[in-house]
């Protein structure tokens, strides 16, 4: 046969061979089950199963995120053991619970998964899932960029259905980028929870839903089922109560069709509808100029340790790097078998830092080659602090150790800790205080480790834990800003409460360079300036609605201003410098107020993620800032 004739005939038959593949497809979506040990997640999640089990005709099951309430390793392993019951195969997705607050800075779920992103055909449809972060920091959700380099891996040209615990709008910093590349790979339905309720979006063409959580909504617990016949797609809650589960008709139908990119981006890659500061805005402050800047190829989530002309920062795949400060080249990279979420310390030729693999490490400063390592019972997340030749940094086992900087050998242990530890401790010659993700902030003896006071915030979820935030001390008192929106003065010598600020903080604080004054961030676009020496007993009460303007007593406040940054949740430390207060934020702009007043200064727009830890200078007159972003974006800013 003549091999033009043989070419048209196989070309003819493609749509059968096609339409052979394809059949009906049916599965269940669970979505934020929100397992908790102990709690009435766990029986609502356990009727769920019991009930697909009884289902004769699913394909599969998909989670989609938030399986755990907290992401601790005992939640994890146990809703693992409880979605093994399932009688059908089930793909699973992270969520912002499992993430933000995983005591193994999301080892364990990799681990008990296998996985952190899925992909699969069935029924001529190829479905794709991946995690969302934010890992270990309070911020809006971000792709991070091993997804992102998975999805632009993803051969195109095939009908697919793409599962995020998030919605993809802005929800999500990248999800400009995220929306564009699934366009490119032939999505052309996405599915997600986080809203605990059924919901139907739209991301810029591509068709999606939000599915209701399996918890009990006052109504029932209950999932949804998903059908897909053709190029048709149904969704349809199925709700149980009393014992009695009911199949509901469909909510949502579509048909799902290939979906253009039609978006207009500017030369910085942008949206024309994003909705936060854009990069135009460093025109307009052109006397902060980027000495340098480039982009890792991975996350990072910490902060800078510097000497001299020489910089290190871990990532968020295990990469611990040194740079130039004079022009950002690498000098060195050394890979660890963990995620790193500690911003290394420095002294002499020692530099020191945490691993979710669970150790301390000390390397040379000059090379990375290893000096010793110390072995905890868990993920190490929280940063070190070196001081008299100790080391003294938190662990997710329950310890607080202080480490001789030499060798690593142990000065001292304390066992008795509630909760793990992510945050910089303070350190002095009287007093090492942090807190941990037990509602509990703790001071301990710097020479024996015996625990001097405990201070505890008193709302019952481990969320409004004093964790995140890197404490400050002046005039006698230790300044912190927890969850529950407050910024507390504790006296640092008995750890009692000596004032605090409604409304005025989150997770975010700083001290100005000479101990006078404590910087505080509201969620909603203030900046407060705090005398750090209030008399004790003040009342100190801010308005009772967001969005009121904050006003202390007459002559208990030094300023406070409207930043234009919105809604605002970063826990990274608040900077001052030469009379410059640096405030960061969750989307990449670093704002500058007067130290005098509080007047706005200047704006940078770093990056499209949150800034990590600042490592800020004066030199020759000019004012340096060493920062990096989420994103991996890493950059020398002088001004």
């Amino acid at each position: 046969m003549h091999i033009k004739k043989i070419v048209f005939i196989i070309f003819l038959l493609i749509p059968f061979f096609l339409r052979a593949q394809e059949k009906d497809i049916r599965f269940a979506f669970v979505t934020d089950t929100h397992y908790s040990v102990g709690s009435y997640s766990v029986g609502n999640l356990r009727t769920c199963i019991k009930d697909i089990n009884t289902l004769d005709s699913l394909d599969f099951v998909i989670l989609g995120g938030d399986l755990t309430d907290f992401g601790t390793d005992e939640e994890i392993a146990g809703v693992k053991s409880l979605l093994d019951s399932l009688k059908y195969k089930y793909y699973v997705v992270a969520g912002n619970h499992d993430a933000n607050w995983s005591e193994s800075g999301c080892n364990t779920f990799l681990k008990i998964f296998g996985y952190e992103h899925f992909e699969f055909e069935y029924g001529g449809w190829r479905f794709i899932g991946c995690n969302c972060g934010p890992d270990m920091r309070m911020a809006p959700a971000l792709i991070p960029k091993e997804s992102m380099l998975w999805l632009k891996n993803l051969p195109a040209g095939r009908k697919t259905i793409f599962i995020n615990h998030y919605p993809q709008d802005t929800s999500v910093l990248n999800y400009f980028d995220v929306t564009r590349q699934l366009k490119k790979i032939g999505v052309e339905f996405e599915i997600g929870g986080h809203w605990h309720r059924n919901t139907v979006l739209n991301y810029d063409g591509i068709p999606a839903i939000l599915g209701r959580s399996s918890l009990w909504n006052g109504k029932s617990v209950g999932y949804n089922i998903v059908k897909i016949k053709g190029d048709y797609v149904t969704v349809s809650e199925r709700s149980i109560s009393g014992g009695v589960a009911v199949q509901n008709s469909p909510w949502y139908s579509k048909k799902l069709v290939p979906v253009a990119d039609t978006v207009n981006y500017d030369s910085h890659g942008l949206p024309a509808s994003y909705p936060w500061m854009k990069y135009d805005v460093n025109e307009t402050y052109p006397e902060v100029r980027e000495v340098w800047k480039f982009s890792d190829d991975a996350n990072i989530v910490a902060g800078f340790a510097r000497k001299g002309s020489v910089a290190y920062y871990t990532t968020a795949s295990g990469g611990l790097r040194a740079i130039s400060v004079k022009d950002g080249h690498r000098i060195w990279s050394v890979d660890f078998p963990g995620k790193i979420f500690s911003t290394p310390a420095v002294e002499g030729r020692y530099l020191v830092f945490g691993c979710t693999d669970g150790y301390v490490y000390a390397v040379n400063r000059g090379n990375g080659k290893l000096i010793w390592k110390y072995e905890c019972n868990k993920s190490v997340l929280s940063s070190p602090a070196i001081f008299n030749g100790k080391v003294y940094i938190g662990a997710s086992d329950g310890i607080f150790r202080a480490l001789n900087l030499k060798d690593g050998s142990l000065f001292w242990a304390n066992g008795n800790i509630s909760g793990f530890v992510e945050c910089l401790p303070y350190v002095d010659g009287r007093q090492v205080v942090f807190g941990s993700w037990a509602n509990k902030l703790y001071s301990l003896d710097p020479n024996d480790g015996h625990i001097q006071w405990i201070w505890e915030c008193k709302r019952p979820s481990r969320m409004f834990s004093p964790a995140s935030c890197w404490p400050v001390k002046s005039h006698g008192r230790i300044f912190i800003a927890v969850p529950d929106r407050k910024m507390y003065a504790i006296d640092a010598a008995t750890g009692k409460e000596v004032f605090h600020i409604n409304k005025s903080a989150r997770e975010s604080i700083g001290l100005s360079e000479d101990g006078s004054t404590v910087y505080t961030k509201s969620m909603y676009h203030r900046l407060i300036a705090t005398p750090a020496d209030i008399p004790a007993g003040s009342i100190c009460k801010y308005a009772e609605k967001e969005g009121d303007d904050y006003n202390l007593p007459a002559g208990m406040e030094k300023w406070n201003v409207e930043t234009g940054a919105g809604y605002e949740i970063s826990p990274t430390s608040i900077a001052e410098k030469d009379g410059i207060v640096l405030m960061p934020t969750d989307k990449g702009n670093l704002l500058a107020f007067s130290a005098a007043d509080g007047s706005n200064l200047w704006a940078h727009k770093i990056s499209i993620a949150m800034l990590n830890p600042m490592t800020v200078w004066k030199s020759n007159g000019k004012l340096f800032i060493l920062a990096s972003t989420m994103d991996g974006i890493v950059t020398l800013l002088s001004y």
